[in-house]
């Protein structure tokens, strides 16, 4: 399969291509997915679950959820280690991350997180977790990350105009 380059490549971004962020946030926390559509349900791509607050893909429902999942899982599994959380610099980042910490504290999960709130990609979270786990048979460390993946510009609805996507994933 040939590799096609995009025309945008090595240019800088239009201001028309940017995501709203602020309206990006609010659609986050207001939108609600129908289980009906498949394409507004959890769903675990490559990595993780992907999608688009936009689309009401990827909201504070679909976080909650898949957070209490998490907790079910490690309580069944009898993980009982930290668990490591990470972020990065997207703009849904920091607003899943509070909807997963409510879940987390609630559940009395104990979190590791940035002592600073800064971000932690996911080679950090996996390195403090071997690192954590190094020696140790019980107790052991797991952990997630909330971050963006290789997501290319999406054209916006009139298919004249493109914007950056903002699809973050959960790992």
């Amino acid at each position: 399969m040939p590799e096609t380059v995009s025309p945008l490549a090595g240019k800088p971004v239009a201001p028309s291509m940017l995501v709203n962020a602020p309206r990006l946030v609010t659609t986050y926390f207001t939108g609600k997915p129908d289980p009906a559509i498949p394409s507004q349900r959890v769903a675990f791509g490559t990595s993780g679950h992907r999608g688009s607050a936009f689309d009401n893909a990827f909201n504070e429902a679909h976080i909650l959820a898949i957070s209490q999942a998490i907790c079910h899982h490690r309580r069944r599994s009898g993980i009982t280690g930290p668990l490591f959380v990470g972020i990065d610099t997207h703009a849904l980042s920091e607003p899943a991350l509070a909807s997963a910490l409510e879940v987390f504290a609630a559940n009395e999960v104990e979190l590791m997180l940035d002592e600073h709130g800064g971000y932690t990609p996911t080679p950090v979270i996996s390195h403090a977790i071997l690192t954590y786990n190094k020696n140790r048979r019980s107790g052991l460390a797991d952990g997630i990350v909330i971050t963006p993946s290789h997501n290319p510009p999406r054209m916006a609805a009139s298919n004249t105009t493109r914007r950056m996507a903002d699809r973050p994933i959960l790992k």
